[in-house]
């Protein structure tokens, strides 16, 4: 219905303005809500006067239809957010959402690659990068992967942060650089030798080559963004990791942000930390990572103790 749309849009103004959502989150909200309203639509009542009652068959039809605990739970969430902001405008009298629980689910631990295979990758991009290409545009490429994997797992930035880097940061010689995370929060990184030498070999290449874009980012493209996409970035990830051996659906940017974490608490940084340095604003989120260490070593103790042989049999 229009006045639903028009509901929803408010919404999402909201959250743009006020809260300096991301484009991906408000993209995110769209979909869940206009999927609810289709599953509304043809009931009498609109999003101003639905009770909780429908919103429970529609997480039960969820179900159903076979959608994991976790989906069922972000839009249950996404709604809560929603008829919350209703009520608060008192476009609403009441908040249909807060009798309803979110779905139970288990939070899945990271896939962590090992710091010996973490060592491959970069090696192999910076053997690539070393390489005179067939083109100059094939080079650049190779040493811009090189770069984004310095980076990456020196910092442990989220990809969406290292992708729309400035061109700046390829300039400095700092051992600490200031990106933008979520929510428009600055935090500062670190940066060692390697991740400052590989941006600043790539940046001289890439101003070298006559008529290759440039625009005000490190690593540019001629996109809609005015930068490398995320998905550009995982797909020459996926490929370089095929070729060094390791599994192409073990190896993604989130992953070299998982290991950046693990490996860092494997050794001994502080948990609080390791939180500011991801940018995680709840310290809850960084612990799923000292559950992966406490899985490694009950791992470790039942292949290499002496006795763990002894207690299998």
């Amino acid at each position: 219905m229009a006045r639903d749309s028009m509901l929803i849009e408010t919404f999402l103004e909201m959250q743009s303005a006020e809260r300096a959502a991301a484009d991906n989150t408000l993209e995110s909200y769209r979909y869940d809500l206009e999927d609810f309203c289709s599953f509304i639509t043809g009931s009498s009542d609109g999003l101003a006067q639905i009770g909780a009652d429908q919103i429970r068959k529609y997480l039960s039809m969820l179900h159903a239809q076979g959608f994991a605990s976790s989906t069922a739970a972000r839009r249950l969430s996404a709604l809560k957010q929603f008829f919350k902001f209703l009520y608060q405008e008192r476009i609403r009298p009441d908040d249909p959402t807060t009798s309803i629980d979110a779905p139970r689910r288990t939070k899945p631990l990271p896939n962590i690659l090992t710091v010996q295979e973490v060592d491959r990758l970069i090696e192999a991009a910076k053997f690539n990068a070393s390489m005179d290409g067939p083109t100059e545009g094939r080079r650049l490429r190779a040493m811009r992967l090189y770069a984004l994997l310095e980076v990456l797992y020196a910092t442990g930035m989220r990809v969406s942060e290292l992708v729309s880097l400035p061109g700046s940061a390829a300039t400095t010689d700092s051992r600490y650089l200031m990106v933008m995370g979520k929510g428009r929060k600055e935090r500062i990184v670190p940066l060692n030798a390697a991740s400052r030498l590989a941006m600043q070999d790539y940046l001289r290449e890439r101003n070298s080559i006559k008529g290759e874009y440039k625009g005000p980012w490190l690593f540019p493209s001629s996109g809609k963004t005015g930068h490398l996409t995320r998905q550009a970035f995982a797909r020459d990830l996926k490929s370089l990791a095929a070729h060094t051996g390791i599994g192409a659906s073990r190896v993604s940017p989130h992953v070299l942000r998982h290991a950046f974490a693990s490996h860092m608490l494997q050794n001994g940084a502080d948990l609080r930390m390791v939180q500011q340095l991801l940018g995680h604003t709840d310290i809850s989120t960084t612990q799923i990572y000292t559950h992966v260490l406490d899985e490694r070593l009950k791992s470790l103790v039942s292949e290499r103790h002496p006795l763990a042989t002894q207690n299998q049999s």
